[in-house]
């Protein structure tokens, strides 16, 4: 059980702290990464609480793990077991750097299994339904856990691999999925390919689209879109990452609301720039513990991701940290113009609030040593001559900057399955 099975906040300690002392016991002293780290700070399964824990381990981050990768190729030296032990290799996408490659052991891939299967759950997925997969399933972690929870809830699991986004909507009728698993950009490239083919998405037998990959599903306009666009269906968000696993479940009664696996996951919410724990209800960075993939574990990982915890005790009664607004944005995509924090699900939801933009483009460039933003948009429809000029002043008024804005031709911009790389910094 990946939630928490708690009754209280203290219960949940406990289990955690008992999961954290197996991890010890598991890493210790084989794992080379994390000897080094453990040993110097005197951390091992005697460890007395979760606050001696953080007091005195140190964080892991990607930097570090990029020099190990490098150091020790292919696959670093945070291994626990030896390489024969090791099923699965998956690797990151690269956005911020070289992509990091990682191995897990069959009990640490079914252990995330285990968390998806928890996931869609609280999301009402179950053995009746029919989910399609408009994922290409490469190299990257993506949907692979995913499709495997499906199945392992009796679903029937649809791969949508090496088809078009035509073929895909066409094979999502032809087998009646309920159930849609892909990102938020592709949910949106998939209505628009719907309109181009004559295909009636009121009539697609879709009641729910799970995204993840990138924020989107807790932007309330990108998520009011995604459910415009495909009528009676409801968007269900979740986030995890390569390195860590599924980590995140949308609040069962609060859209825009994600909660940590806290059965699986040790969180913490740090300051970027100072590492000091946040106050509650400030912005901060996610801090994860891995407390069950014990072959290639991440102990006080710091993710980069910007999060906001929301009140606590939480409507829907789970007692898992509850994050306000999702994953708000990364800690090195924020930037300042002209004195302003521009994060880009701020932009986003501009965008998608505004209505009527089909794509867009964010060009960040360097003037006089003065940061400028600049914005490309495609009008969902070819005659709306306003569009940019709305979008401008919508910028003015939430954002109080200048933004210029400029409408390109239907088709301009590129479109994506995986990660939408839509800020260009040059």
């Amino acid at each position: 059980m990946s939630r928490t099975p708690a009754s209280s906040r203290e219960e949940l300690e406990r289990i955690q702290l008992a999961k954290l002392r197996e991890l010890l016991a598991a890493v210790r002293p084989d794992n080379a990464f994390y000897e080094a780290k453990l040993g110097q700070a005197n951390v091992d399964t005697a460890i007395e609480s979760l606050d001696a824990f953080r007091e005195r381990c140190s964080f892991t981050t990607k930097p570090e793990l990029a020099a190990d990768h490098q150091a020790n190729p292919p696959y670093g030296s945070n291994l626990t077991f030896p390489l024969e032990r090791y099923t699965r290799v998956h690797q990151t996408s690269g956005t911020s750097g070289a992509p990091l490659r990682w191995l897990d052991t069959p009990e640490s891939w079914q252990w995330m299994i285990d968390n998806w299967c928890d996931i869609f759950s609280v999301a009402g997925v179950s053995a009746a339904d029919r989910i399609f997969f408009a994922f290409s399933f490469g190299p990257f972690i993506g949907f692979w856990l995913a499709f495997e929870a499906g199945e392992a809830l009796g679903a029937l699991s649809i791969p949508g691999g090496g088809l078009s986004s035509a073929a895909r909507l066409r094979a999502i009728f032809t087998h009646r999925a309920t159930v849609l698993c892909c990102t938020p950009t592709y949910a949106l490239r998939l209505a628009e390919v719907a309109k181009e083919e004559n295909i009636d998405l009121g009539k697609s037998p879709v009641r729910m689209i799970v995204v993840a990959g990138e924020p989107g599903g807790s932007i309330p306009a990108t998520r009011a879109r995604i459910e415009e666009a495909w009528p009676g269906a409801k968007v269900f968000d979740h986030h995890g990452m390569t390195e860590v696993g599924p980590v995140t479940y949308q609040c069962p009664a609060q859209a825009g609301v994600l909660h940590v696996l806290e059965g699986a996951y040790l969180p913490e919410i740090i300051d970027p720039e100072t590492a000091e724990p946040v106050a509650s209800g400030e912005t901060g960075e996610l801090v994860l513990t891995t407390l069950g993939r014990h072959g290639s574990p991440l102990i006080r990982y710091r993710t980069g991701d910007l999060i906001s915890a929301a009140e606590s005790p939480c409507p829907c009664g789970h007692l898992d940290l509850a994050l306000q607004g999702g994953i708000l944005g990364r800690a090195d995509d924020m930037v300042v113009v002209r004195g302003v924090n521009v994060y880009p699900s701020a932009v986003e939801e501009i965008l998608r609030g505004a209505g009527g933009v089909a794509e867009y483009r964010v060009q960040i460039s360097h003037k006089d040593a003065l940061v400028e933003m600049s914005v490309e948009v495609e009008a969902e429809t070819g005659d709306d001559i306003g569009l940019a000029k709305r979008l401008a002043k919508a910028f003015q008024e939430t954002l109080a900057l200048r933004v210029p804005v400029k409408l390109v031709e239907p088709c301009a911009l590129p479109r994506f399955e995986l990660k939408a790389r839509r800020w260009i910094v040059g």
